[in-house]
């Protein structure tokens, strides 16, 4: 079963950072685009960054400057780290498998194949 567990997330205060983590299971198969969303209550999933199997990244505008996507292929684990965190930054994120190598120029929830659960964070200000 492919699967895929986020962990890192957590209370923090504005201008804080934080590092969240993203562990594949044995059986995923991670060899395609993989994507950070995130999702606020009562709204859809948006995209934060995607890395692709050459190792391109991109970043929303809104997290442009602040997040750094990366990954550990030997561990299976993909990250973002966060910083100068704001307030509209608290979110339940989710990391996220395509169903294609390629990612798309816009985070379309419909190109997932495989999703988190999702880690909590919360930024006071």
């Amino acid at each position: 079963q492919e699967q895929l567990v986020e962990t890192g997330g957590g209370s923090v205060q504005a201008g804080g950072s934080l590092r969240l983590s993203c562990a594949a299971s044995a059986n995923t198969n991670i060899n395609y685009c993989m994507y950070w969303f995130r999702q606020y209550p009562g709204s859809e999933r948006e995209g934060v960054a995607s890395l692709n199997p050459d190792g391109l990244v991109t970043y929303a505008d809104s997290v442009k400057g602040r997040a750094t996507m990366s990954r550990d292929v030997a561990k299976r684990t993909l990250y973002l780290q966060m910083d100068s965190l704001k307030p509209e930054d608290s979110a339940t994120y989710y990391c996220a498998v395509a169903w294609d190598r390629a990612c798309g120029r816009k985070y379309l929830p419909g190109s997932v194949r495989v999703w988190g659960q999702g880690t909590l964070v919360t930024v006071s200000s």
